[in-house]
């Protein structure tokens, strides 16, 4: 099997997350598995849950972290967000990177939803590639802000020049 690079715009997004030993997170839209294979070597008796709506998506993430999957860091299950139920009571972070779902709609059930899985203090990070959504950043940002700040969440932002990122930041208080 051929080694897959993991994009710096990920590694800047686990390293802005500080993710420690004992966390438990949530990813929102794994896709191919490349935050996982971060993630899960810095857990120690913490747990990684990987959600994405796509069967490739879920079967790529599976295939790429199969030794943290077989050592119980990593679950990773075909799944909608708003039919989600988290098999950890409570969570210290979620994120989700380009998912459109924050900004697009209402999706005032699904923030409640991880709302109520963080632990307080928890944080909930949106990254989105700002090349991607250049002529929507404005929507983005004021869209998953907006639907942060309506659950209850602390609303902060992250910007990176290099890679061109931009991180949504909701902290349970």
């Amino acid at each position: 099997m051929v080694r897959q690079t993991v994009p710096p715009r990920i590694r800047w997004a686990v390293g802005a997350m500080d993710v420690q030993g004992t966390d438990h997170l949530l990813e929102i839209g794994c896709g191919p598995g490349a935050a996982a294979e971060v993630i899960c070597p810095r857990l120690s008796s913490g747990k990684l849950f990987c959600i994405d709506r796509s069967e490739s998506g879920v079967d790529r993430t599976r295939r790429r972290n199969q030794p943290h999957v077989d050592s119980g860091r990593l679950t990773v299950r075909q799944i909608d967000l708003a039919t989600l139920r988290v098999p950890v009571r409570r969570l210290d972070k979620a994120f989700a990177f380009n998912v459109n779902l924050f900004w697009v709609r209402d999706c005032a059930d699904e923030v409640a939803l991880l709302h109520d899985r963080l632990v307080p203090g928890g944080k909930l990070f949106l990254f989105y590639e700002t090349p991607r959504v250049r002529e929507d950043l404005a929507k983005v940002v004021g869209g998953a802000s907006n639907a942060l700040a309506g659950a209850g969440f602390e609303v902060t932002r992250l910007d990176s020049a290099d890679p061109p990122v931009i991180g949504i930041v909701g902290t349970r208080t």
